[in-house]
């Protein structure tokens, strides 16, 4: 059957801001798949104690006020998805995250911030959107989770809803397996290894691009699936 047709956990952050070093959690996802077929979920809403951008808010429908009156202690919240993560990777248990270097990035730097315990080892974990620009590198287009959800008729609902995003993540993985066979063949701890290197691949390609057009400060971070 393969890696894509078992378990595998979708995972999705809504921040309040695009950069994993500075934004902090608002909400939170863990769905819990077999087949595509969502068989449980998790989800938070913290109080990120910073105020949330107007532009964030628009984004995912959280404001500042909102999540101070109902959001749990940020500390709380990054401890537990920490913990829940930690906890099926200790079982083998794939995570699924569209674009995941920016989700694991983040979490990574709130459970600096608030002095909690790293992540310790990360994976396997399955991202649609390094796997998808490895495997189809010359379509020309966006390649947002919605956009790649088009690409391969994947309906999401509720686009920029944690669980939505994140039940699209997984739905997204198994469409791109059930395209391209070697893919859908992998070993999942090779899966894991190929997203590394392919991603390396991508950002030093970039960066030689960046600085072929004259930028010869140019530097893309190449680690994955964490800064």
């Amino acid at each position: 059957m393969g890696w894509h047709g078992e378990l595998l956990i979708g995972f999705d952050l809504e921040t309040t801001g695009t950069d994993p070093a500075q934004a902090r959690i608002v909400t939170a996802a863990v769905v819990e798949t077999k087949g595509g077929v969502l068989l449980g979920s998790r989800h938070w809403l913290a109080d990120p104690g910073v105020p949330i951008p107007a532009e964030a808010a628009a984004i995912h429908g959280i404001t500042t006020e909102e999540a101070a009156a109902r959001g749990r202690p940020a500390r709380e919240v990054v401890e537990e998805i920490a913990a829940v993560l930690a906890g099926h990777w200790s079982m083998g248990v794939p995570v699924v995250a569209y674009n995941a270097r920016f989700d694991l990035s983040l979490l990574a730097a709130e459970l600096r911030r608030h002095g909690l315990p790293p992540l310790g080892e990360v994976g396997p974990v399955v991202d649609p959107f390094t796997i998808d620009r490895a495997v189809d590198r010359y379509r020309k287009g966006r390649r947002t989770l919605g956009a790649t959800c088009a690409e391969y008729g994947v309906v999401l609902d509720g686009a920029h809803e944690a669980g939505a995003d994140a039940l699209a993540a997984v739905r997204v993985a198994r469409a791109v397996a059930a395209r391209y066979p070697e893919v859908a063949e992998a070993d999942i701890r090779q899966l894991h290894a190929d997203q590394r290197r392919w991603y390396a691949e991508w950002a030093a390609g970039y960066q030689a691009w960046l600085r072929g057009r004259g930028d010869a400060e140019a530097v893309v971070e190449g680690e994955w699936p964490m800064r």
